[in-house]
């Protein structure tokens, strides 16, 4: 039980209404929650917190107004967790319960030096990369002078200050183009994609490009690459993104017709047999579902597509497959060999691609603290030579006997 001293102490800290709370370290180890984030976001115009819990392996919701905030706190520290960080604008309140029982309080200001020590203490305490990393990035020093780091800005694709349609209606931009504090990881993570679009899209002088975004779902991404392409790029594109429901595709037409893209469309279709009508240039797919990423990627390698660019989602075709005869502790732990199938899957989709001709890269899309679904397969078709070609198609073997598994991608290459 917290005493009444250290009980003020969070309530003064929470009456702040501080933009991020994080509840670590369960006290009971079997706990199903690893780790609890509170936000502040915006919902509807109207402020409140936004509650993630995370398991190992999934993360779940909650949204709460700003009134019952102390409520959520208090009920989850110290009786369910032992570590409680609580980041205001100008703040930061770290509260720890020792072995002893004992209510360990800190506070002190975010805008000071920063270094390798002050990292390691923070690892000592139990923050995680995410946590050192947003502390870190608050803080630089330049020749013994202590700067916020808002003097220090990165030159994004995207620039803040800039009305961008889509970020606007995602919440990620307010409607002055500012970015919403909650939101400046998700912003991140989407220059980081255009970076690497960016990086390969140079080399090429195209008239126009002809972009086909497999299982698009909501389009976000969608949105952001065309504006990016057309209205800062200049470039000529034409752009169908392709999806399985018609309410989204519905919702997806009357969005590019509100922003004003004429050259973007949707269709209903499978990705399993699709026609383009015209030569692709790009093709593009987001967490296409398991399988769903092996067709997308044989339609661009028969389309000769100069660009592939795929974050593969739930790669659940070869966890069911494996059944190595040597290597046989890979199947001991379920945690491990869901792991370990995902990897492989992209692996092996890595080296048929090489195999098809194209130079290929697995790249961190995003931080693994944000999601674990963060390998981007990036290929270009330049040409690779015959002695690679076929030393990638000899490692596909290779891991398909050894672990006595066959995807889907190696079966309809062989079919042709």
């Amino acid at each position: 039980m917290l005493q009444d001293s250290g009980k003020q102490q969070i309530i003064n800290a929470l009456k702040h209404t501080p933009a991020k709370i994080v509840l670590s370290n369960p006290g009971d180890k079997t706990h199903l929650y690893r780790k609890a984030v509170i936000q502040k976001i915006s919902l509807k115009g109207n402020q409140c917190y936004q509650i993630e819990r995370f398991t190992d392996k999934q993360v779940f919701h909650e949204n709460i107004s700003v009134d019952n905030l102390e409520e959520a706190v208090l009920s989850e520290f110290p009786g369910v967790y032992t570590q409680l960080n609580i980041f205001g604008n100008d703040s930061q309140w770290d509260f720890k319960v020792s072995k002893k029982g004992k209510l360990l309080f800190n506070v002190h200001d975010k805008i000071g030096k920063y270094s390798a020590r002050t990292e390691k203490k923070q690892e000592s305490e139990g923050l995680d990369a995410e946590e050192r990393q947003e502390m870190k990035e608050r803080r630089i020093t330049v020749k013994g002078e202590q700067l916020p780091t808002h003097n220090r800005k990165k030159n994004y694709l995207l620039k803040e200050g800039t009305v961008i349609p889509p970020l606007i209606d995602l919440g990620i931009f307010t409607n002055e183009g500012k970015v919403v504090r909650s939101k400046y990881d998700k912003y991140k993570q989407i220059n980081r994609f255009l970076e690497m679009v960016e990086d390969v899209i140079k080399d090429y002088d195209k008239s126009t490009w002809h972009i086909i975004d497999f299982g698009c779902g909501k389009s976000y991404l969608t949105f952001i690459l065309y504006y990016y392409l057309v209205k800062i790029k200049g470039m000529s594109v034409k752009m169908t993104g392709l999806d399985l429901k018609a309410d989204v595709i519905a919702g997806c037409n009357a969005t590019a017709k509100k922003y004003g893209y004429s050259n973007l469309h949707f269709e209903l279709g499978d990705i399993n047999g699709y026609r383009a009508d015209t030569p692709v240039d790009m093709v593009v797919t987001l967490h296409a579902c398991d399988t769903a990423t092996d067709y997308a990627l044989y339609n661009a390698i028969n389309w000769r597509a100069d660009i592939i660019l795929s974050v593969p989602c739930c790669q659940h075709e070869l966890n069911t497959q494996m059944s190595p005869e040597n290597l046989t502790a890979f199947n001991k732990y379920g945690i491990v060999k869901e792991r370990m199938a995902a990897l492989m899957t992209d692996t092996i989709r890595g080296c048929l691609l090489e195999y098809s001709g194209y130079k290929t890269q697995l790249l961190e899309f995003i931080d693994i603290a944000h999601s674990p679904k963060n390998i981007l397969i990036r290929a270009v078709s330049t040409g690779i030579s015959e002695k690679k070609r076929k030393k990638a198609l000899e490692d596909v073997y290779i891991i398909c006997k050894e672990f006595g598994v066959k995807p889907t991608l190696l079966i309809l290459l062989e079919c042709d």
